[in-house]
């Protein structure tokens, strides 16, 4: 009887716990700023120094993939003073603390931790990288970076940027799907695609049906602004080299020389890959796919008479039931414009892709 009363009033607790966080979180503003908007809040020592030297080289990294030169991240930095309440609602926050600076901005920062967190920071090494989620408003993520000294903290921060950035880009990767499952989609194309194809894509509202073959589907979305594109295009597997970025890029070539136009009653001008620009390579990357093993490639596209060109993001993966190589590409035209986050609203809805998918499947 004594453990069944424990269990109930622990069930009480736990409810009440989590009843009173969801009621702070829906009080909170909603987050503010555009995908890949951030915050840095930190003393202005350090920004000046070699911490912040680092960690613009890590948030300001340039965009692969993209033709005119983009940053990761828009990072603002902000010195910490009293009363800049109104920046912390930013959807990309990140804090940096060491316990050495004895500077005003320093101070600010140490009074808002615990003195339970403070003595962590001395004594555990590994407290080094702490994220939350909706702390000054909804839907944000904060990052914590900290330390002891400002030297372990570099030292911190080279070994692990790339854990830094990888995070913040799928906390934006992570919001465009949510927002793809909020949107109204083409219910009828989706239809369409699960009973013809066998395949699942979530298709936003706005894109059409471009062409479709027998082994090759076309979703397009053009406006004033910018000129939206996916493909799905598969053919039989046969061996792991058809994973190799070569391999890709071969297959990709052939399937846009069929189907990828830039006038659809001029055969001669097809899409290839823009291979000559100096100093943007090929960056071919292995990836989970949703449980599978596929080689993600970023690049530049263009026309084979130099009218249109841009960035595509794609994927190559297998279909082990079917025994099939399915390759999935998003790319886009806007001249002169920025194309980053155009890239990664394709990349999200890439990511929605399913093979293998009956009627049944929702």
């Amino acid at each position: 009887m004594r453990n069944l009363l424990l269990i109930l009033i622990i069930i009480i607790l736990v409810v009440a716990c989590n009843t009173s966080e969801k009621t702070r979180v829906e009080n909170l503003p909603s987050m503010s700023g555009k995908s890949g908007d951030m915050i840095l809040i930190m003393d202005s020592v350090q920004w000046n120094g070699n911490i912040g030297e680092e960690l613009r080289s890590m948030f300001r990294a340039e965009v692969p993939g993209l033709p005119r030169e983009e940053p990761l991240f828009n990072l603002i930095y902000v010195h910490p003073r009293k009363g800049y309440t109104l920046l912390t609602q930013i959807r990309n926050l990140v804090f940096v603390f060491t316990l050495d600076q004895q500077t005003a901005g320093s101070k600010i920062l140490k009074e808002s931790f615990s003195e339970e967190t403070l003595e962590r920071i001395r004594t555990d090494s590994s407290f080094f990288l702490v994220t939350t989620k909706n702390e000054y408003s909804r839907g944000q993520e904060v990052m914590y970076l900290l330390s002891d000294t400002q030297e372990n903290l570099l030292k911190k921060l080279k070994n692990n940027s790339r854990t830094i950035v990888n995070f913040f880009n799928e906390v934006e990767k992570k919001r465009l799907l949510e927002n793809l499952n909020k949107v109204t989609t083409t219910k009828e194309l989706t239809d369409a695609l699960r009973k013809e194809n066998g395949v699942e894509i979530k298709i936003p509202f706005g894109f059409k049906l471009a062409d479709k073959q027998e082994d090759f589907i076309w979703l397009r979305l053009m406006d004033a602004r910018v000129d939206k594109n996916i493909f799905i295009s598969w053919k039989p597997y046969e061996s792991e080299y058809q994973l190799l970025p070569d391999s890709l890029i071969a297959f990709r070539n052939d399937i846009a020389r069929k189907y990828l136009f830039d006038d659809p009653i001029n055969p001669e001008s097809y899409v290839v890959t823009e291979t000559s620009v100096p100093f943007k390579p090929l960056k071919a990357t292995q990836v989970n796919f949703n449980g599978k093993f596929a080689m993600e490639l970023r690049w530049l596209w263009k026309t084979n008479n130099n009218t249109m060109g841009g960035p595509f993001i794609s994927y190559g993966l297998v279909d082990e039931e079917q025994q099939r190589l399915y390759y999935i590409e998003g790319f886009c035209y806007s001249p002169g414009k920025d194309q980053r986050e155009t890239i990664r609203e394709l990349e999200a809805i890439l990511w929605t892709f399913k093979s293998g998918v009956t009627t049944a499947s929702k």
